[in-house]
């Protein structure tokens, strides 16, 4: 039984039809990317998801067919479906710790968020470092890494990741990926927007390509990888 399943989607901005009948599903442990270009509708699928835009028709659920659809963004949250959003947004006037500590807000077990808060620092030993820093002065790389770990101490059932390479260097985008990998081999469900197409079909296990607000292809991420009009579109080559 998928841990998230979308099934027929539409997504409105106002009068424009954002999303068009999208359905896919994330199978519990699994990586999977959604690839499209600029505009295609990546973000707009994934704010979907997590409640921060309602679809006119449609429906989202969880493990075990728990409805999602109809509930506010932080009882989606609550529920285990927890974005890194695009750009970071970090609490910028927090520490790092302190950032860290908000992801936790919807655990009491001080134990459990003590053991959540080693287990980023064991993935992201930089920001163990600089965990008194105050993180409006991060670099971006290190924002990102603070962006996902505020995420992974809310426990998540499934970890909706936005562009996590926005904007890094190359060298730091490697070490996105990697954690990423490393997300995976223990499990984390990870539904995964990304521009760097190559990369995200790297990671994933299956993938999906959005144009124009609908799903056009879906596969498995090798499979998607040797599409002729996916390297021509996505892939950069000619």
């Amino acid at each position: 039984m998928p841990m998230l399943e979308v099934e027929g989607i539409n997504t409105y901005y106002g009068n424009i039809h954002a999303l068009k009948n999208v359905s896919l599903h994330v199978e519990q442990g699994e990586v999977v990317t959604i690839i499209g270009a600029n505009g295609a509708g990546k973000s707009t699928l994934l704010k979907t998801a997590s409640g921060l835009l309602k679809p006119r028709t449609g429906s989202i659920r969880l493990a075990g067919g728990e409805d999602l659809t109809r509930l506010a963004a932080h009882e989606i949250v609550m529920k285990g479906v927890i974005q890194v959003p695009e750009g970071r947004r970090v609490f910028g006037r927090l520490t790092v710790r302190e950032n860290l500590e908000m992801g936790a807000f919807t655990c009491a077990d001080r134990k459990k968020n003590a053991d959540n808060l080693e287990r980023v620092f064991g993935l992201f030993p930089r920001l163990k470092e600089r965990s008194k820093q105050v993180s409006g002065t991060l670099s971006g790389g290190e924002q990102q890494m603070l962006a996902m770990g505020r995420a992974l101490m809310a426990n998540p059932k499934v970890l909706l990741l936005d562009e996590p390479s926005m904007g890094l260097a190359p060298v730091l985008v490697d070490g996105i990926f990697d954690t990423i990998r490393r997300l995976h081999a223990t499990g984390t469900t990870i539904l995964l927007v990304e521009q760097n197409a190559r990369m995200a079909l790297q990671v994933a296990g299956r993938g999906y390509v959005l144009q124009s607000g609908a799903i056009i292809l879906s596969d498995l991420a090798a499979n998607l990888a040797d599409n002729e009009m996916v390297r021509k579109a996505y892939l950069g080559e000619h």
